[in-house]
C-alpha cells in the first residue's frame, strides 16, 4: 500500500467512525505523541488532544448528528505529513474540509481536522479531470 493510499484510507476510515458515531474509532484515529487541534463548523478553535476528543465525544454522542460523505479527496504528501483537501455533503449542505495526517509510530494519524462552508459548492460538485484544481477564481 502506498503513502497515498493508507492516508486515504485513514480519512475514510475517520468519516466511517464519524457516521457510526463510533467514538473509539475517532479516538484511535488522532495523534498522541504530537499536538492536535480541530475547527468545527462555527466553533472555536480547540488546541490539544483532551479538548479535540471531549468535543468529539460530545458531537458522536449527539443522538441525531448528521451523515457526512467526503467526495473530491486530494491527497498531498510532505514525507512524514499529509494533507486532505476534500468536500464534506451533509444534505444539501456542502462543507470544504482540511484533514491533517502526520506518522506516528509508522501509522498516518490525524493532526488537525477543519471544517466549514463554501460559498457556492455547485463550482466544485464534480471532480475536476486529472485531479488539478478547479478553474474557479474568486
Amino acid at each position: 500500500m502506498t503513502d497515498r493510499d493508507a492516508v486515504l484510507a485513514q480519512n475514510r476510515a475517520f468519516y466511517r467512525a464519524f457516521n457510526q458515531r463510533d467514538y473509539p474509532a475517532m479516538d484511535a484515529l488522532w495523534a498522541t505523541s504530537l499536538p492536535v487541534s480541530c475547527v468545527h463548523p462555527g466553533w472555536a478553535i480547540l488546541f490539544g488532544r483532551e479538548a479535540v476528543m471531549d468535543a468529539w465525544e460530545d458531537v458522536l454522542d449527539a443522538p441525531s448528528g448528521p451523515t457526512i460523505q467526503p467526495r473530491n479527496e486530494r491527497v498531498s504528501l510532505y514525507g512524514d505529513t499529509a494533507l486532505v483537501l476534500c468536500e464534506e455533503v451533509l444534505g444539501g449542505a456542502v462543507l470544504a474540509a482540511t484533514n491533517l495526517f502526520v506518522r506516528e509510530e509508522g501509522v498516518w494519524r490525524l493532526a488537525h481536522h477543519q471544517a466549514g462552508p463554501i460559498a457556492d459548492p455547485r463550482a466544485s460538485a464534480s471532480p475536476p479531470a486529472g485531479d488539478k484544481p478547479p478553474r474557479v477564481l474568486h
